[in-house]
């Protein structure tokens, strides 16, 4: 039986997932994709996708992945008063990085419409989106899991279904704050060997060989000493947003958070030093010191 499936959101990680997505779904299932800027839309046309004009066309779909900004975003597009008569009996497959709390309001806004809800963030980047690896959480039933497993799989091999929903959103920032955490912790480090004269390299063989060694260190070492942020697989303001969206559900929650406090206003400072779009290794940008205003 073959699948209509939609794709809302072709942003960084949208677009390179709706590739994959048209390289191997199978014969006779098809890729619908909205954009309220259609050119955007463009290149994924000439590679298969249909696009469609309007969300209740994309609705169409059986399935609808929403890869958009934030659940404000998800809200505007899927549970407009134009949207929301065309949820009935369609399934919204939410992989945006999101509040557990707003994806359980979002996915009792749908279901209240008739539609069914199941959320599935990943982690990952552009190149992982491109060749299937991406690490796929699932905030499901397990009927709901067993269902879309197969189109889940495209994108990342084993998808793993942690819970009902909110969980898989919950994990999902928990490992975000993690990114910031350690960025920010590894900069710290690595500006401060350099104050003091210590050459980075002799840092990292020792940090190399150390338990306290994570691989994304790395992975940001070259951005850092370069001080190169651009073609980011993930902005410095996403970062920041998804810190946020942390901050809010751990004081919620009770937890002491003053440590990633200290991250957050160092993302802030990365942005307002205009690295709002670069990748979030800029926030080493931040750390270092800042020049000061010379006293005529």
């Amino acid at each position: 039986m073959s699948s209509k499936i939609g794709l809302v959101g072709t942003g960084l990680m949208g677009t390179p997932m709706a590739e994959r997505l048209l390289e191997q779904l199978s014969s006779g299932d098809s890729l619908t994709l909205y954009n309220r800027t259609p050119e955007k839309l463009v290149k994924l046309q000439q590679q298969g996708a249909t696009i469609a004009a309007s969300v209740p066309e994309l609705l169409a779909c059986e399935a609808v992945i929403l890869m958009l900004s934030d659940a404000a975003a998800i809200r505007a597009v899927m549970l407009s008063d134009a949207a929301k008569p065309h949820l009935s009996g369609r399934t919204m497959i939410q992989m945006s990085t999101i509040a557990p709390s707003e994806s359980r309001q979002l996915c009792r806004e749908i279901q209240a419409a008739g539609g069914d809800y199941l959320e599935a963030p990943v982690l990952g980047s552009i190149p992982e989106a491109r060749s299937g690896q991406l690490l796929v959480m699932v905030g499901a039933n397990p009927e709901q899991f067993e269902t879309w497993l197969p189109l889940l799989q495209i994108l990342g091999e084993s998808p793993r279904l942690v819970g009902e929903v909110g969980t898989a959103a919950a994990l999902k920032l928990s490992l975000n704050q993690l990114i910031g955490s350690l960025t920010a912790a590894f900069a710290l480090s690595l500006s401060f060997v350099q104050q003091q004269g210590v050459p980075p390299e002799s840092f990292m063989q020792v940090l190399r060989q150390s338990a306290l060694y994570a691989p994304t260190f790395d992975k940001k070492l070259a951005r850092m000493l370069d001080q190169d942020y651009a073609n980011p697989n993930f902005p410095t303001k996403h970062l920041l947003k998804d810190t946020k969206l942390f901050l809010d559900e751990a004081t919620a929650a009770r937890l002491q958070v003053d440590s990633l406090a200290g991250v957050r206003q160092i993302l802030e400072m990365a942005c307002s030093l205009g690295l709002a779009e670069a990748d979030y290794s800029a926030l080493f940008a931040a750390i270092q010191p800042q020049p000061t205003a010379e006293t005529p």
